[in-house]
Formats: structure tokens, sequence, C-alpha cells
């Protein structure tokens, strides 16, 4: 059997057992390593041991656990809700505004997280109810939130993008720049759009009551300052990395210290919060180490059976197609994919294979980073098995039906396909500010 059809093979075992609902790593892990040791023996039970020396020697790697315990720390001492507070005083005059403000509470939310998980979950009981209270539409705020919360894995410190940095074998802290202007860019547009469309159809988004909105300047101010604290955590973070005072894992390790202190400072911080936060943490820690490990072994594989090669002289040789052509057929298939499989599976599944096709067509990696996490965006709000859909199915009010989320995420699926549009028309958006911060 040639070795164009062994990695054939691989890949639709790999497909068939995740059909069965199997781990994701436990599936990749196993068709990788049985490969291996079908096709060079002893030698090739090599490749697993290797890949768990790759990672354990991968320093920044040591971000992941520190970014999870941040966010996690921060949702379990509510701090967030002080945010949402804020949000609903000072953006309740204008229409839509409460979700406007939901957007802006998401992409603070995102900056301190990583995950998309914490905003589905502050959006959810936090905002949804007080939005549905109010006479927003259920409708929009639905989609609202759901697109609101995949910011999380773009605006850094995104732990998506540290996942594709360690398969790609990219800078994560040129990946994190990268996807800051795309992020913000996006959030505007759904803004943009939430604005728009509260001014064509008020009745979906009306403004707070003057009764509501009419407190104390000082009430007011209050509230600001209670929102400036988890500000002042991104800022401490990611300001020290930017100017090079501290490197990654050390402004990870700022990060996690200051929502720690914060959390005391509020006087939050006791052993149920400690022991939700760590437990949560080791728990979605230990899922990535795992599925990294596994992505590292089926690729070495894939390496090996020179499979990259063979699908690069298929598309370009046989197809005849441009390298533009490929790289926005491989954008359709991962949305494609999202529809069953979430943002980690689809990385591990297609990175052997498209990793180092696009590369050796000449895109930049970095930038591409950035395209499939809009891509991951776009897919967990795809039906039928949308991550956020299930996601928001599960938190939402009984007067929430599956037709109404369903029926929320298609006008903000558009504005995400938009958004990844002019990225890959613009390919500096994504560029600009690592190629300044790193060559400047």
């Amino acid at each position: 059997m040639s070795y164009d059809y062994i990695a054939l093979l691989m890949f639709s075992t790999m497909m068939v057992l995740l059909l069965t609902g199997q781990r994701v790593f436990g599936a990749i892990g196993f068709v990788a390593a049985a490969s291996a040791l079908l096709l060079w023996g002893d030698g090739g039970s090599e490749m697993a041991f290797s890949s768990v020396v790759k990672v354990m020697k991968w320093y920044p790697l040591l971000t992941l656990p520190m970014f999870i315990y941040m966010g996690y720390i921060l949702s379990e001492s509510r701090i967030a809700d002080d945010l949402y507070q804020m949000f609903h005083v000072w953006m309740g005059p204008v229409r839509g505004g409460l979700a406007i403000g939901t957007v802006g509470l998401m992409v603070i939310i995102s900056a301190m997280n990583g995950l998309s998980v914490a905003g589905m979950a502050i959006g959810a009981t936090i905002a949804l109810p007080e939005l549905l209270r109010r006479g927003y539409d259920k409708v929009m705020i639905t989609g609202v939130i759901q697109a609101g919360s995949s910011l999380g894995i773009l605006i850094p410190p995104s732990v998506v993008l540290v996942l594709y940095g360690m398969i790609a074998r990219q800078p994560v802290g040129q990946l994190w720049l990268a996807g800051v202007i795309p992020g913000l860019m996006m959030a505007g547009l759904f803004v943009v759009y939430i604005a728009v469309r509260c001014m064509i159809q008020p009745r979906l988004g009306p403004s707070l009551p003057p009764a509501e909105r009419n407190i104390p300047w000082s009430a007011k101010l209050a509230l600001l300052r209670a929102g400036i604290l988890p500000l002042a955590i991104f800022v401490a973070m990611t300001g020290l990395f930017v100017l090079g005072i501290t490197s990654l894992v050390e402004s990870s390790a700022v990060g996690a210290a200051a929502a720690t202190i914060a959390a005391w400072l509020r006087g939050r911080l006791n052993r149920h919060v400690m022991e939700e936060t760590l437990r949560k943490t080791l728990g979605v820690t230990c899922m990535f180490m795992w599925i990294i490990l596994a992505a590292l072994c089926f690729g070495a594989v894939f390496d090996g059976l020179g499979a990259v090669k063979a699908i690069e002289g298929y598309f370009l040789g046989q197809l005849h197609l441009t390298p533009w052509e490929v790289l926005i057929m491989m954008q359709l298939s991962y949305i494609i994919m999202g529809m069953f499989l979430d943002d980690t599976a689809m990385l591990v599944i297609v990175a052997p294979l498209y990793v180092p096709l696009v590369g050796a067509l000449g895109f930049d990696l970095i930038w591409y980073g950035v395209l499939y996490t809009i891509t991951c965006q776009i897919a967990y709000m795809t039906p039928p098995f949308g991550y956020n859909l299930f996601l928001m199915r599960a938190m939402a009010p009984p007067e929430i039906n599956i037709f109404h989320i369903y029926r929320s995420i298609i006008p903000f699926v558009l504005v995400m396909m938009l958004a990844l549009a002019i990225v890959m028309a613009f390919p500096d958006l994504a560029l600009w500010l690592p190629r300044t911060h790193y060559e400047g």
C-alpha cells in the first residue's frame, strides 16, 4: 500500500472513531500510535515519547493554566458582575445600549480569559435576564451573547491561539498581537449592526426609562470605579508584555496574581471560590495537554509519510488551483467541520495537513492563525452542533427555545464572514501589530 493510501486510511479511521463519540485525544492518539507501530515497528514507539518531551520543553505552554485560572477566578468571584452593572448604567439611555454594552463586556471578559465558555456563562446568567426584563428582543440578544462570547478565542490571551502556536510552531506572542485588531474590528461590526438594527426597529432594544437611568453622578462614578479594576488587570498584564518588561509567561503570572489580588480586595476570595477555580483550571488544562500530545504524535506520523507533499501536488498539480483558491477551500472545510466538531478537534485533525501546506503556498502562518480562529468563531455558532448553540440552550430561560437560538445567530454569522473576508483581503490588519512590535 502506498503512503498516500496509508495517510487516507489514518484520516478516515480517525474520523470514524470521532463519530462514535470517543474522546478527541483518545481517537487521534490511538490512530497515531497504532500507525507508527505498524509502519516502523518498535522504532515507532519513540514518536509518542518524543511528543511528550516536546510538550514538556515548550516553555510558553506555561501560559495556558495561568490564563485559564485568571478567567475562572474572575468569574467565580463575580468581578465580571460589576462590569455589567457599569455598562447597564452608562449605556442604558441609548437604543440598544445594553446590547452594545454586553458586547463591550464580552470584549473585556475575552481580554481576561481566553475562552468563550466564560463569556457565555456570564452573558447567559447576568446579561440575558436583565435584557429580557427590560424588553429587549429575545432573538437578537441571544445572538448578541453567543457572538460576543466567541470573541474570547480571538482577542488575547486566546487559548486557541496558544494551541495553534504549539501545533504550527509559531510564536504565541505574535499570534496574540495579530488577533487584537481583527478582534476589535469584529466587535465594532457587532456594535454597528446592533445600533443600526435598533435605530430601524426601536422595539428590539428600547432605551432605559428615565426613572432607571436618572441616578446620582456619585453612584455612576462608583460603578465606573468598580469596572476599572478588571481593566487594570488587563492593562497590567498586556502592557508589561508589549513594553518588553515581562516575557509572555511572566505576563500570564502577573495576570493570574492580579486577578487573585482583585478578588481578595473585593472580599470575595474564599475557600469555595479557590476550590472551584482550581478544579476547573486543572480539568481544562489537562484536556488541552492531552490534545496537544495527540496532535503532535499524529503530525509526526503524517510528516513521515510525506502526506503534505502529496496533497500539495494534488491541489496545485492535478486540480491546477491557485494558492488563494486552495486557501478558500481550507476555510470552507473548517466551517463545514465546525458544524460537527469543536475548535480543538478541528485544529488537531487538519493541522498536520493544512499548516505545512499554507507555508508551502507562501502564506504567512501568523496571519493564517487569525483566519483559522475567526473560522472557529463561525463554527461555534453554526448548527447542528455549534458549541455556543448548546451552551446557550443549556443556560437560557424557558421562553427561549432552540428555534430562537438558531434564528439568532444568522446575522452575526454573516457579520463574522464579512470580518473573515476583510482580514483575508487585507492581511496587514493582522500582521501590522506583531510586525511593528517585534521589528520596530
